[in-house]
């Protein structure tokens, strides 16, 4: 259980749910069963598991799942009650993890609520969660396991009463309610049930009327404007205070009903009226999604200079996937205007490294990393990983095993699944209890009278 509790906090140790699914792409369920058996690995019995469902192989998933269930995880028995489920055993499966009759932690019977749905007793499964609306939070739940199961009628009928509290409470002058999240909740139902004007007049007179809205309804109110192209409605909104917050929301529903060129206009005017870095960051994201690689690079080149979180130049690489266009990604980091700034030196090093590697430039690319002051990683897996962007396995798994660390050891495991070599690469990858080894003590802070600590991290 020790071990499990920090593989879950710690959730690269061991081997990870990436790892996992690298093996069961290159075909290893079976190795992946092996390792979830002999090393306890919690990412592996839920990898396993999932696939051994999926192949409707339900015996072998429970045995997988077993081990876990002994030893007392709360995760590991309702994996094995949805095996169960999925096995047609639903009695069983609802009888593993049924709460008792008081004293049940909340999570225990909202997930019951949940497993109910699935067995296909939807009724039950709402009149379980009846008595604990009280409680606020359950309200959600019940939205989300009616979902789809044309019970809508009578979770909105359920909803009445807290509406009308929330009323009350507001004419009475106040806020705060536990149930004040009722009205984009309900707006959720109305328009899942067919009845989106009904949803957009409810919220949008509890949002723009009321001083006890919420963002999180306002947010709402938009997002249903722009489905339901409201467009007239959103732009009116997406004007003066609030033109940073919705401006974008409204470009993109222009995009969704077919006025791309409209979208491109209001953001264009937009700019030139207000060069909010907001702006820019919406337009040259979309002009890239687009294909439109030059385009982007003129609305956001005056951003490739400035500092922090308003730099433009990430989230044109970084949200953009351009790594997987190694052309494109050094065609932009050789525009005159991008500029490493002190402390983001990452910005353009180690991109221009990975972009050089793609495009099989390799020496050059090692040349880069090995100049750069600060490197990312250990310069020796640097190398490797450059060679293995570059398909020189053979070479990257030599460095790997020279240098022979635990990190070393973790690279080494996927460039030795990508040769075909699954099983040394499993006996290879550190364990959960290696890397816990090998992690550094924390050096005691001392504590005030408070009991917290007086030096950071605090």
């Amino acid at each position: 259980m020790d071990d499990l509790g920090w593989q879950a906090i710690e959730y690269d140790d061991g081997l990870s749910t990436r790892s996992v699914n690298l093996l069961l792409e290159h075909g290893r369920l079976d190795l992946v069963v092996r390792v979830a058996a002999e090393r306890g690995e919690w990412p592996c019995a839920e990898g396993a598991v999932r696939e051994l469902c999926r192949a409707g192989e339900f015996g072998r998933a429970l045995d997988v799942m077993e081990p876990f269930v002994a030893i007392g995880s709360r995760d590991a028995l309702w994996a094995k009650a949805e095996i169960l489920l999925q096995a047609g055993r639903p009695e069983e499966a609802l009888d593993l993890v049924r709460p008792g009759e008081a004293g049940s932690a909340w999570k225990d019977r909202d997930d019951f609520a949940g497993l109910l749905v699935k067995a296909g007793r939807v009724d039950e499964a709402i009149e379980s969660l009846v008595p604990g609306l009280e409680g606020g939070g359950t309200l959600s739940v019940l939205v989300e396991i009616t979902e789809g199961q044309d019970r809508d009628e009578r979770v909105l009928e359920l909803m009445a009463p807290l509406a009308d509290s929330v009323r009350q409470a507001r004419d009475e002058g106040q806020c705060g309610h536990p149930f004040s999240h009722v009205w984009e909740l309900r707006a959720r139902v109305l328009e899942r049930a067919g009845r989106a004007d009904e949803a957009i007049r409810i919220l949008g007179e509890e949002t723009v009327a009321h001083r006890c809205s919420t963002q999180k309804a306002f947010t709402d109110y938009v997002g249903l404007l722009a489905r339901h192209g409201r467009l007239d409605q959103l732009r009116q909104l997406a004007t003066g205070q609030n033109a940073h917050d919705l401006l974008d929301i409204y470009a993109g529903a222009l995009r969704a009903h077919g006025r791309a060129e409209d979208a491109e206009a209001v953001m264009r005017d937009a700019i030139a009226a207000d060069d909010w870095v907001g702006y820019r960051a919406w337009l040259s994201s979309t002009l890239l999604t687009d294909g439109r690689l030059d385009d982007a690079i003129a609305v956001a080149e005056p951003g490739f200079s400035w500092y922090d979180c308003s730099n433009l130049l990430y989230p044109l690489v970084v949200r953009l996937l351009l790594f997987d266009r190694p052309e494109d990604l050094l065609y932009l980091l050789d525009h005159p205007s991008v500029v490493a700034h002190q402390d983001h030196a990452e910005f353009q090093q180690w991109w221009r490294a990975w972009a050089l590697a793609g495009l099989g430039r390799v020496d050059e690319s090692i040349a880069v990393a090995a100049a750069d002051p600060e490197p990312w990683s250990d310069p020796r897996i640097v190398k490797a990983g450059l060679l293995a962007r570059a398909g020189r396995l053979d070479d990257a798994a030599g460095e790997l095993r020279a240098l022979g660390t635990v990190e070393a050891r973790r690279e080494l495991f996927e460039v030795l699944v990508r040769q075909g070599r699954a099983g040394e690469a499993v006996d290879v990858h550190p364990t959960a209890a290696e890397r816990r080894a090998a992690r550094p003590e924390p050096r005691p802070v001392p504590a005030g009278e408070s009991g917290y600590a007086l030096e950071p991290p605090f």
